[in-house]
């Protein structure tokens, strides 16, 4: 590497937050410039370990010690080319993923792990300002047509792949803009979307169709898709939430993290709504049901909003301080984690059973019933059970609840009921190892196919899939391969 003993010299340094109590005031990105010599330092920790773990560790299979070694050399041209040969969107996964690699980084054994996220970030960042990120049309078009659904971050990697392959592709998008859980899941504060905005612009220039307002299986019929185009990648998402049934689920002002957040990002976009549909936190008992990333936005949001107070509820146990030994390095570690949302206010509760709804007169949730959740034994000399705490229910105030525990499959009604896939046991769209659906020509990546997931691993299954579309429609492919064993251009399909 290019400073072996940086580790040794250098300890572990981010940029700056914004203060809390101006950042939520607006819907701007929470953090200060960093500057170039601070992240030439960063990488300049990057151990010349043997086995670099962070590669394994990373769904996409960046070639991390590689492009840390270009930007502590200043080679910030080499340092794009390296990362972006195995991410298509680094300027999304370096602000958004929760670093797995870091997680996996050998320094982190005893030392913090190389800041590998930011280093990533500032990469896309300074490609772009110089002039490195341009519009690479192929040279020749192999004449097939692609139609991919779904513009979240599966479908555009695979976009972005199929088209430099030479091939038509046309992203069907069902929402007004293009970017599905980047534009409307995740908050301006983590994500801004003019971010979004200056990559569609390239693939654009690059021969991308896109299509808004398109919902296949609705506005756009299946049959159409399916005689038009050569092969079909399907992106669309694992969409239907996890629901609560509980008393009182159906009482005004409990609704799915998903409604709230989609619409303040709506909203930050200029859009407008009906003042019966608005959600709005403001001067309000904010309970969050879910200790996820999807609940730490609404908290965020809901700080934005000037909400009363915000409380946030888990089921599950809180998880220790440090890395717990059931998931030693380089596994992904069971440890508690606090959101930049969490550092704005929140009322975190763990070990917590949601048990029932409580409503006014006029059908508006006013409070919500919970019980606290413990090891119990019920029968003497019977092990304890993880279950609900005797005596410890009461009632929390409510005017505002959030359900933000997860999503259980793609929506099965409409397109892929016409379409005729196959579903695995979970309700996701089955597919072989080579993304191939029961129906010959289409193919499933992202969410819809592995179910709810993380962005990185969306963008990695969009790329694997449009390799092996490629691989499908013209027998060979010079896609690149994340898994080494797949590197044969040639594969045989039935």
């Amino acid at each position: 590497m290019g400073k072996p003993t940086g580790f040794l010299e250098y300890g572990r340094e981010l940029p700056k937050k914004r203060d809390p109590k101006t950042r939520i005031n607006d819907y701007n990105e929470l953090y200060e410039p960093f500057g170039e010599e601070k992240i030439q330092t960063q990488a300049a920790r990057c151990m010349d370990c043997g086995v670099p773990f962070c590669h394994s560790g990373c769904p996409l299979g960046n070639i991390i010690p590689e492009f840390n070694d270009a930007v502590y050399e200043k080679d910030w041209e080499e340092a794009a080319r390296i990362l972006f040969s195995t991410n298509n969107f680094p300027e999304f996964t370096g602000r958004i993923c929760p670093a797995p690699c870091e997680a996996s980084c050998v320094l982190g054994i005893n030392k913090p792990p190389v800041a590998i996220e930011e280093i990533e970030k500032s990469i896309a960042e300074a490609a772009f300002e110089k002039g490195y990120v341009r519009a690479k049309t192929p040279i020749m078009r192999t004449g097939k047509k692609v139609a991919v659904v779904g513009s979240g971050p599966a479908g555009l990697a695979a976009a972005a792949q199929l088209n430099s392959a030479g091939h038509s592709v046309t992203v069907f998008e069902r929402a007004d803009k293009i970017g599905g859980l980047l534009r409307y899941g995740i908050p301006d504060f983590k994500l801004e979307k003019w971010v979004i905005d200056r990559r569609l612009q390239v693939m654009e220039e690059e021969g991308v169709e896109f299509r808004t307002n398109a919902n296949v299986g609705e506005n756009v019929k299946v049959a159409d898709i399916l005689r038009s185009f050569d092969a079909i990648v399907l992106t669309g998402g694992s969409t239907v939430a996890r629901d609560l049934p509980i008393p009182g689920r159906n009482l005004k002002g409990v609704h799915f993290a998903m409604e709230f957040l989609t619409q303040q990002n709506g909203r930050v976009a200029g859009k407008g709504f009906a003042p019966e549909e608005e959600l709005w936190a403001t001067d309000k008992h904010v309970v969050v049901i879910g200790g996820g990333d999807t609940g730490s936005d609404c908290v965020g949001t809901s700080n934005r909003h000037g909400a009363k107070s915000i409380m946030q509820v888990e089921v599950m146990a809180k998880p220790p301080q440090e890395r717990d030994a059931s998931t030693p390095w380089p596994n992904w570690p069971m440890q508690l984690r606090t959101s930049t949302s969490h550092e704005e206010g929140c009322d975190r509760n763990w070990g917590i059973l949601t048990k029932e709804f409580v409503g006014d007169a006029e059908g508006h949730v006013k409070a919500i019933k919970i019980a606290d959740m413990g090891f119990v034994s019920t029968k003497e000399g019977e092990p304890a059970k993880f279950q609900e705490v005797p005596g410890t229910e009461r009632e929390v105030p409510c005017d505002l609840a959030l359900l933000a525990i997860g999503f259980v499959h793609p929506q099965h009604k409409g397109m892929l009921e016409e379409l005729g896939v196959d579903l695995d046991e979970r309700g996701n769209v089955k597919s072989n190892a080579s993304y191939q659906t029961s129906v010959q020509k289409v193919f499933a990546a992202g969410d819809m196919r592995r179910g709810q997931s993380l962005v990185v691993w969306a963008i990695s299954e969009g790329r694997e899939a449009a390799r092996n579309v490629d691989l499908f429609l013209m027998g060979e492919t010079k896609l690149e391969a994340k898994d080494v064993s797949m590197l044969s251009t040639t594969h045989a399909y039935a």
